[in-house]
């Protein structure tokens, strides 16, 4: 049970995003943006940095929500579950694994991050803005890991709710639209 009111009854980060209008817009736009927006970084492989983020800080609703999603943009579910496992052998270009890797190490401590990890990115063709996002990306899955786990939010009842939740960011975005009772 969450530790507070959430009036929308929607589980996960949804229903506290639909508590708070006022600060949801904000995230979501950001979310939307570095997730959805312009990129050499495919949807599907910002949805892995993610995914691969919120399993290591064992946010059961992050990871269903993102791994579902993931799994939308040309793997299988069981292959987002071995990327995140180890994403050293993952089925990826060896440029996203080298990101991966470098979420999994800040997602780990703050300062993960090592110059040779950055350096073999490169060498995999990584640019600065790729890993500028691959950081931006798992430093905000770090807040709202914790967003989420800190107000110990509702579960959905079922693994399909993961499934439907997919098809709207995939199809929707991070966007309030396509929500219940969501006036735009």
């Amino acid at each position: 049970m969450a530790h507070i009111t959430v009036p929308s009854g929607l589980p996960g980060i949804t229903g506290l995003l639909e508590s708070r209008l006022d600060t949801s817009a904000p995230i979501r736009d950001l979310t939307q943006f570095i997730l959805r927006g312009p990129n050499t970084l495919t949807e599907g492989e910002r949805e892995l940095i993610a995914t691969i983020v919120s399993a290591g800080n064992a946010c059961t609703f992050c990871t269903n929500a993102h791994a579902a999603t993931a799994a939308r943009y040309g793997w299988t579910r069981d292959e987002v579950d071995a990327i995140v496992w180890d994403p050293t052998t993952a089925p990826v270009s060896d440029k996203v694994r080298h990101l991966l890797i470098m979420a999994r190490a800040l997602q780990r401590n703050v300062q993960g991050i090592t110059a040779d990890m950055v350096v073999a990115a490169r060498k995999a063709g990584a640019t600065d803005v790729e890993i500028h996002d691959t950081v931006l990306i798992a430093s905000l899955f770090c807040l709202y890991n914790r967003y989420v786990d800190g107000l110990a939010s509702d579960y959905p009842p079922s693994m399909d709710y993961y499934e439907k939740l997919a098809d709207r960011l995939t199809t929707n975005g991070y966007e309030r639209k396509g929500l219940p009772n969501a006036s735009h």
